[in-house]
């Protein structure tokens, strides 16, 4: 039964056995009330159970698991079974992704656990339910002839970096452990790709890259990643719009499992993994392969105590250089942000 048929019903009852006419003014302003909640549980239950028209996802080169999600067509196989349409949306950076969540562009995005922090801190609400690789995407990366060998070598220097996304908050915790401050160097504001090009022209001393432009860079022009630190790395998650989630909490699950169909396919065929990634980003072979088999782990796909604590240790930076308020709690912040239920239920163990 519909919705409205149901609500239809409701009236009808209601009617049939109250008389205004006959009943004190108490009872009839009871009755009236009572039928709006009952309409009001239905109306709720029928959104949970229902389906959206579109579901709208992203994809990015920084996550190769969405390539092959996207090339191999299964979401659009499993949704159109009821009758939900798929649409794509590239992502640039996280920063992008969370932009494009909180203008409710897309349903489901692609960051990293730091920067869906900040965006949630920020107030844009979404919930991260998913890791789609642990990746060694940034590092600290300069050129041959700069005389840059170490962080400290930085101060005073032009350093290219993306605001809100994993290279960037990598930059802050670098310079911290340092003992330098964002004070001490230039940052320039630049989306990834635009960070790499001004390096290569001399623009910036160092970039904080991200894969593979950062591949490419060191394969192509001899850039050097003076600064790596795995354990900096943020993760790379994907986040859902908590409206979408709480609506349609199925269609949440459907697009998880979807997922893991592409990331188990990844890990079984990482060389064509390896050719999707290079037609999509346009990239020489040599340049996907050293992103996906050196700095690419697609192994745990859960939200567990590993992510919280590199993410909380991230969120400490934010807050000590001023990128989240100082007043952020972040250990409650984290407890809003992580949803591990949906993929909890979808994935084996």
């Amino acid at each position: 039964m519909s919705f409205d048929t149901q609500t239809r019903t409701i009236i009808r009852t209601w009617k049939t056995w109250l008389n205004p006419n006959r009943l004190p003014g108490w009872a009839v302003l009871f009755s009236v009330v009572l039928s709006l909640l009952i309409v009001s549980s239905c109306s709720s239950s029928q959104v949970a159970a229902g389906k959206p028209d579109t579901v709208r996802v992203d994809f990015a080169y920084y996550n190769p698991v969405s390539l092959a999600l996207k090339d191999k067509g299964w979401l659009e196989e499993e949704l159109s079974k009821e009758g939900v349409k798929v649409e794509w949306t590239q992502s640039a950076g996280s920063n992008k992704a969370l932009e494009l969540l909180n203008s409710r562009s897309i349903d489901f995005g692609s960051t990293a656990g730091a920067a869906a922090l900040i965006g949630k801190a920020n107030g844009n609400p979404i919930k991260t339910i998913y890791v789609y690789s642990k990746p060694e995407w940034t590092a600290l990366v300069t050129r041959p002839d700069t005389g840059i060998n170490t962080v400290q070598d930085l101060r005073g220097k032009k350093i290219a970096a993306t605001r809100g996304t994993d290279p960037h908050i990598f930059l802050l915790r670098a310079l911290d452990e340092a003992g330098l401050s964002p004070n001490d160097v230039e940052m320039v504001q630049l989306q990834h790709a635009d960070g790499r090009a001004a390096l290569e022209r001399g623009d910036v001393d160092a970039w904080a890259g991200l894969d593979p432009h950062m591949a490419n860079t060191e394969l192509e022009k001899g850039s050097k990643l003076f600064y790596r630190n795995a354990d900096f790395n943020s993760y790379g998650v994907l986040n859902v719009r908590e409206e979408f989630a709480e609506k349609y909490p199925t269609c949440v699950e459907k697009v998880i499992a979807a997922y893991e169909q592409a990331r188990q396919w990844s890990l079984d065929n990482p060389s064509e993994l390896t050719a999707i990634l290079q037609r999509e980003a346009k990239l020489p072979p040599q340049v996907a392969s050293k992103q996906l088999e050196e700095r690419t782990d697609l192994f745990n796909p859960l939200l567990g105590q590993a992510q919280r604590e590199t993410i909380a240790a991230a969120g400490d930076v934010l807050k000590k250089s001023g990128v989240i308020p100082g007043s952020v709690d972040v250990e409650q912040t984290l407890s809003q942000l992580l949803e591990p239920k949906f993929a909890e239920k979808v994935v084996s163990k």
